[in-house]
């Protein structure tokens, strides 16, 4: 077969071509110290359900990480912790993370130590092979002046002791007020950066709570390079509600979500990913799972 030199340079133009995109893929890839994982406040309603065949689902999608939101009473979606051990261990999933409040009755001020309750909290978190214990809201009394803000902030430092006793850190998970309100003239979100123990307690980001305060995730992580351990990630479009906004399939909201991924990946220190959408805009909520675990896939993140 004779070659031409237009056949040369269109042969050499294929192979440069898809030696570029071996390497931009080789490059994609996530390293092997991420996860990536789901919310499984995602599917709330199907895990009230069926939590086994919801998990069932989600395993066969490809998800190997999923972090809970339902720990009530020593229990996880109604099993005991022994039991969910081995409903994940038997589905090839993991749980490296998981949503229970810790309030002011969780704090025995008397003893100057945390209730039995949140040590049972800590435990069955440590049982289940969790690396990190979230607490995903702070109630108004407990940040209704700034002395009380901190004093609840060293407290949360203690639960990171705590935490680390048994190879885990505690964390907390912002929503809106943490941008919005204010104490002796600084953001609670900027007080809690000031003061919580990086080594002990991370901030999990959710970059779809604090753009509905007016926050960008962009912005917060070149404020605080190297501090997120961990993020939600999630995608908000705007409605016609009270609300204002809602959260949607990754990519097809107004938040810049892969721009955010990459810096969080060169710049932000973090390594775990949780994927969460909380509305689906009137479609099916496991299929929307399947759409976010697919773009994230695409985008390079996945473990």
């Amino acid at each position: 077969m004779k070659t031409t030199r237009r056949s040369f340079i269109q042969n050499s133009a294929i192979l440069l071509a898809g030696t570029a995109l071996l390497s931009k893929t080789a490059c994609a890839v996530a390293k092997p110290s991420e996860i990536i994982g789901l919310q499984l406040y995602s599917v709330r309603d199907a895990m009230n359900n069926d939590p086994v065949g919801t998990l069932t689902e989600l395993a066969k999608i490809g998800y190997k990480h999923v972090e809970h939101a339902n720990y009530i009473d020593r229990k996880f979606y109604g099993f005991e912790a022994k039991e969910f051990r081995k409903v994940l261990d038997d589905l090839g999933l993991k749980m490296p993370a998981g949503h229970t409040v810790m309030g002011k009755d969780h704090w025995d001020a008397g003893l100057n130590d945390f209730t039995d309750a949140w040590k049972y909290t800590v435990e069955d978190a440590a049982y289940m092979g969790q690396k990190y214990v979230i607490s995903p809201w702070m109630d108004e009394s407990m940040r209704s002046t700034y002395d009380d803000l901190v004093r609840y902030l060293d407290i949360f430092n203690l639960c990171g002791d705590l935490c680390q006793k048994s190879g885990m850190k505690f964390g907390y998970h912002n929503h809106w007020a943490e941008f919005t309100e204010e104490l002796n003239g600084m953001k609670l979100f900027d007080i809690m950066m000031q003061k919580l123990d990086v080594n002990k307690v991370v901030m999990q980001l959710d970059i779809g709570n604090m753009y509905i305060a007016g926050a960008k995730a962009l912005d917060v992580i070149n404020q605080y390079p190297g501090k997120f351990e961990m993020i939600h990630v999630k995608d908000e479009i705007a409605v016609d509600t009270a609300e204002k906004y809602e959260s949607a399939i990754l990519g097809q909201g107004i938040i810049p979500v892969k721009e955010v991924l990459d810096i969080c990946r060169t710049s932000g220190g973090t390594k775990v990913y949780i994927i969460e959408q909380e509305a689906y805009q009137g479609k099916d909520p496991m299929a929307c799972m399947k759409e976010n675990f697919d773009i994230m896939k695409e985008w390079g993140y996945q473990s």
